[in-house]
């Protein structure tokens, strides 16, 4: 149990500090910005590149486990969308962020670095193509369900386009892209250029997960709402329950690779809930709560899935 908690508690506590230093010093949120900025466009990016392109180039094309991955992602967002849609009688837009709360796994600050940490160098693989493939797939529906649920009259074509620029111009997409390019041709970056990624790649979970405990300290929670209780046992428990399921009855997948699959499943909502949130000025302070409450649950979540995880109390095959 204390290397479980040696590898989990460094995570969760950035995010306590994080926390408590945004209750105890109460600066600004705009000072944020550029923070975010260097994580977003900077530091993972590097991070990811440094993964991928490290990765033998044949492993990137494993498509039975990216389509179930992503069919997971898929059915968790609808079945919170449907609990939204019900909770909310109807209104779409507020339901699409429920969906994306049910769905989007905290799988670009706190990923990368706990199934690494947990599973080793053989989890960078299925942690890129999960982090894209989910991140195609989320960034596609929401702003497709959002300008569904318009007021304004639709464009599909202005739609569509928007669509493919967030997808096609999203900063970590972009390095997963050039990293699958590099392990291709077995680029290898010139010795200053490397070390400058290393030191990015070094920096972006610490400042990811202390900016999100920062980030949540400066939006107080004031109650939590009736329909977020199944929405986050969606996300913390439902989802990856049905990742293991459906991994274990397709089979032929590796202990690294379906454990990280159910790790990354298993992660809290994303910060970018709230942002996507603040974006459409729809269900703003509640997606802000829903990151808060599922994070503190995925304490003891996450931390009981790690020590399962290392101890070998639970088989990654469900159906050898």
């Amino acid at each position: 149990m204390t290397s479980v908690l040696s590898l989990a508690l460094p995570f969760f506590g950035l995010i306590a500090l994080g926390f408590l230093c945004g209750k105890l010093m109460r600066y600004p949120e705009a000072g944020l910005q550029w923070m975010n900025f260097f994580i977003v466009y900077v530091a993972l990016p590097a991070l990811f590149f440094k993964l991928i392109a490290a990765a033998p180039f044949e492993q990137l094309g494993n498509w039975p486990y990216i389509v179930t991955t992503t069919l997971c992602t898929y059915v968790a967002f609808s079945l919170a969308f449907t609990v939204g849609i019900i909770a909310t009688r109807g209104k779409l837009r507020e339901a699409t962020v429920q969906g994306v709360i049910g769905a989007y796994s905290n799988i670009g600050y706190m990923g990368p670095g706990l199934t690494i940490a947990a599973l080793g160098q053989e989890a960078i693989v299925p942690t890129a193509l999960i982090f894209v493939f989910d991140n195609i797939l989320l960034f596609t529906l929401t702003p497709f369900l959002m300008a569904l649920g318009s007021d304004q009259k639709l464009k599909i074509g202005e739609t569509a386009w928007y669509v493919v620029k967030r997808v096609v111009t999203h900063p970590f997409n972009i390095a997963t892209a050039v990293a699958v390019a590099a392990a291709y041709v077995k680029f290898v970056p010139p010795a200053p250029v490397d070390a400058m990624l290393s030191f990015l790649k070094n920096a972006a979970a610490p400042c990811a997960l202390f900016t999100m405990g920062v980030t949540v300290a400066l939006r107080p929670l004031r109650k939590v709402p009736y329909e977020l209780p199944p929405v986050l046992f969606i996300k913390l428990v439902f989802h990856p329950v049905l990742v293991w399921v459906l991994l274990s009855w397709i089979g032929n997948f590796e202990r690294e690779w379906v454990f990280t699959a159910i790790l990354m499943a298993s992660l809290p909502p994303a910060l970018n809930v709230f942002v996507i949130a603040n974006q459409y000025q729809v269900y703003v302070e509640r997606a802000s709560t829903a990151v808060l409450v599922g994070t503190m649950v995925s304490v003891v979540t996450v931390t009981w899935l790690l020590y399962a995880i290392s101890h070998d109390t639970i088989p990654y095959d469900l159906f050898p």
